[in-house]
């Protein structure tokens, strides 16, 4: 485990805030993403593997959903839905294997757990990914000048993200999509405190995946990912494909293990789609005047942008004169950093885009440096 714990909205329970952490850790360990290997679809909905396919992970498995009725009525409502043949859906959903591997990784973390930000950046702001960030900017400098031209987003920011999450692809995980998305679809651990709402959404995120695998002809099977189903270099997850993923490289299909430069146009898109406003800075330093700071005001709405410039400054904040009249709404953003003083940065509306990617003002400071240290590099 990761020993920093990210921050997310203060209305989300601790359990969700200290899980957070596990896709940047575990990328860390090989566990995380995938991408799926591409097969050719024939006639009747059947599908067989190409010469690019992948073996299914290696990970424990105990039973089919084949006989699972809650699964099969799923299969079948969904097939009905979508127009796909039922007998089509339900062997798919059938062939899945309960994976509790899974559900162990999926389980509440245990409260208690210490953060530290200094820690957690260490853990990706150092040699071997910036150096690997910086062969993924060489090798891909034209994509990526064109995907900030087209959707605004800063290159050393697409670049920040995709070596947080993946290493630039070294770490794409080995679990079988298809069958972590089921699992948890219809086993998810019932200690969860929303065990419901959380299986009601992986639901989705399976219907989601036998749809692109449709769209795409890829077998369901053959998909490969985290354990909580998430995706290629940029861990998206089967959803997030349908809504943001693009198709950069223009060869006809949506890749994003083996097309770097479609995972480079997705990450852009999924941040424009999220509002990422060109040329507004992420974050800036703050100080306080201990007078009269109101700490807990401030840190009242946790990373959610709320205040104006003004606001903060009337409840204590000392703001750099050159962001003393930020139009945008700012957040007070706190770092811990295990028994040593706390860090605080401001946090503009492009900081709380990049949570969006990961609810976790660690995740983004670390995804902020990485990218900027890279750039740094570009540049000498």
């Amino acid at each position: 485990m990761d020993p920093a714990v990210p921050i997310v909205p203060t209305s989300r329970p601790r359990w969700l805030r200290l899980q957070a952490v596990f896709c940047s850790a575990l990328a860390l360990a090989g566990l995380l993403c995938v991408a799926p290997a591409s097969v050719q679809a024939q006639s009747g909905g059947t599908l067989t593997p190409s010469k690019r396919a992948v073996s299914p992970a290696s990970a424990p498995t105990t039973g089919s959903y084949a006989g699972h009725g809650p699964a099969m009525a799923f299969a079948q409502d969904m097939a009905q839905r979508n127009g796909w043949p039922a007998d089509w859906a339900q062997n798919w959903v059938g062939q899945a294997q309960r994976n509790p591997t899974v559900l162990r990784l999926m389980a509440p973390t245990p409260t208690g757990v210490p953060r530290n930000w200094e820690a957690y950046r260490d853990r990706f702001i150092e040699p071997v990914r910036t150096q690997a960030g910086l062969r993924f900017w060489q090798d891909h400098a034209a994509t990526l000048q064109r995907a900030e031209a087209e959707f605004g987003v800063p290159a050393w920011l697409i670049v920040g993200i995709i070596g947080v999450e993946t290493l630039y692809g070294q770490h794409t995980g080995r679990f079988r999509v298809l069958d972590a998305l089921t699992t948890l679809a219809f086993d998810f651990p019932p200690e969860h405190p929303r065990a419901e709402a959380r299986a009601a959404f992986f639901r989705g995120e399976l219907e989601a995946l036998l749809t692109l695998s449709r769209k795409e002809g890829v077998a369901p099977d053959t998909w490969l990912g985290s354990f909580a189903g998430a995706m290629g270099l940029p861990q998206f997850m089967p959803s997030n494909i349908g809504k943001f993923g693009v198709d950069f490289d223009a060869d006809g299909h949506i890749d994003l293990r083996n097309s770097p430069a479609d995972a480079i146009g997705s990450v852009a898109r999924y941040l424009q789609g999220f509002g990422w406003q060109a040329g507004m800075q992420t974050h800036f330093p703050v100080a306080f005047d201990a007078g009269r700071v109101q700490l807990a005001t401030l840190m009242g709405p946790d990373i959610l942008p709320t205040f104006t410039a003004q606001q903060m400054q009337e409840l204590g904040a000392v703001l750099p004169p050159e962001y003393a009249n930020h139009s945008g709404k700012l957040a007070l953003v706190e770092l811990e950093n295990g028994p040593r003083p706390r860090s605080y940065v401001v946090g503009t509306e492009n900081f709380y885009v990049i949570t969006r990617y990961n609810q976790s003002s660690y995740y983004a400071m670390a995804v902020i440096e990485l990218g900027r240290a890279v750039e740094a590099l570009m540049r000498r």
